[in-house]
């Protein structure tokens, strides 16, 4: 969430000719150039990446018993997976310099009065991400799927879906589009994998509601499909109205995109059932790619960011985690991952449908002399914290919210346990 300057186009009563202005862009480009952004954030990511490849670890050679073939495509995805954050690491500073020359950049808000509150900061580095994992999950198909494979039309429904959602994300921010049609995009986004889409339409009801109802499984049929367009709305904006915080948005990723890698292996090695393996199999196809594209961004966006994600990140996280739920058939539970942003939204409703006056960016307060950060009435989760714990600074703020995120993803693995057997 930053706010963003763009090139004044201002007309001149006398325009030069396209060979002077091909000589001016020649000169400035030989004795102007952009001063580089700053290194990756190298250690913070590999202590992060170590903390979460260890139990991952753990569970696909050691607490699971998990079938050869399957091992093997999983380590196969997770190869081009670390290729794919290797490109990202390399290709943010190379695309920082294009997207500054065109304007689109920002400043960092939360740090207004001070040096780094007037450097401008590439903006929409989130397409690298898009590209980079759209590269590996594609070039991945030639190690995994036959021609004939069941799963391949889902599979490239769902690489559609993510790289429409990521072009619709690039082009809003280039031109900055509304909120409320914001709302609508990912609609029209997750069309190819609604179109596509052969699985079934069925829900497995509640045990302690079958007495009552008389049926253990209920068909919902084209309501399901409405419910799968929904689930793409709400995870798409509520990772880009779940922001203003260098991290967060690709922080918030990570959390959610790790959990799904644990939950997906423990149910495959729990289950017996070949297609409910292959459907999480599937889910982990996609998240390893997230998990190892958001990380290479993550170095750059860390505390203090020296490039911003843009929509075009947050648009293209929550499509994939979307796609991953619904194909993976574990929504309910994609939905208690994403309590957070669900408790953010449910804040910022008053805000989003008029009843309070909404700003343009709903931040906290920055001061520049302590470097703190205070709570504003904005109905955003980001201010809440600040109203509950007082002010913090913008890194210590970022991390409670991480952490909160984090709590409730293991809160889901632990309610799953406790309701095993008795809910479903």
């Amino acid at each position: 969430m930053t706010a963003r300057k763009r090139a004044s186009a201002n007309p001149s009563v006398n325009e030069p000719s396209p060979k002077e202005i091909d000589k001016t862009h020649q000169a400035k480009s030989a004795t102007t150039d952009d001063p580089p952004i700053a290194p990756p954030k190298a250690g913070f990511i590999f202590k992060l990446a170590l903390f979460f490849s260890v139990p991952y670890l753990y569970l696909i050679f050691y607490r699971y018993k998990i079938d050869q073939e399957i091992r093997r495509s999983i380590l196969i995805n997770a190869g081009l997976s670390l290729a794919g954050f290797f490109v990202t690491l390399r290709m943010i500073p190379v695309a920082s310099r294009y997207v500054i020359r065109r304007n689109l950049f920002g400043y960092d808000i939360n740090k207004r009065g001070t040096p780094q509150g007037a450097v401008k900061v590439p903006e929409s580095l989130g397409i690298v991400v898009g590209i980079s994992f759209l590269v590996v999950a594609i070039v991945f198909q030639y190690f995994n799927f036959k021609s004939d494979s069941n799963w391949l039309v889902e599979y490239n429904a769902a690489l559609a879906s993510i790289c429409f959602m990521t072009l619709l994300g690039f082009v809003d921010d280039v031109l900055d589009v509304p909120w409320r049609v914001k709302l609508l995009l990912p609609s029209f986004a997750a069309l190819p994998l609604l179109m596509a889409y052969a699985g079934h339409t069925t829900i497995i009801i509640p045990k302690p509601l079958i007495p009552y109802l008389g049926m253990d499984v209920l068909d919902l049929g084209w309501i399901y499909k409405l419910y799968m367009g929904l689930l793409a709305v709400f995870c798409t904006n509520s990772i880009n109205i779940h922001a203003g915080l260098n991290g967060l948005e690709v922080g918030q990723t990570v959390v959610i995109a790790f959990a799904i890698l644990i939950h997906n292996i423990m149910q495959i090695g729990a289950s017996t059932d070949l297609e409910y393996k292959q459907a999480h199999t599937f889910s982990i196809y996609l998240v390893q790619p997230l998990l190892a594209t958001s990380l290479g961004l993550l170095a750059y966006n860390w505390y203090p960011s020296s490039v911003f994600v843009g929509d075009t990140y947050t648009y293209f996280a929550g499509m994939t985690m979307a796609v991953v739920g619904i194909l993976g058939h574990f929504s309910e539970t994609l939905l208690i991952f994403f309590f957070p942003q669900v408790l953010n939204f449910l804040l910022s409703l008053p805000q989003l449908f008029g009843f309070i006056a909404c700003p343009r960016h709903r931040l906290p307060r920055f001061d520049p002399q302590t470097g703190l950060l205070t709570g504003t009435n904005d109905g955003t989760l980001v201010n809440f914290f600040l109203r509950i714990f007082g002010r913090k600074t913008e890194k210590t703020l970022c991390t409670y919210l991480l952490v909160f995120q984090g709590v409730f993803c293991c809160f889901c693995f632990l309610l799953r346990y406790l309701l095993a057997g008795w809910y479903k």
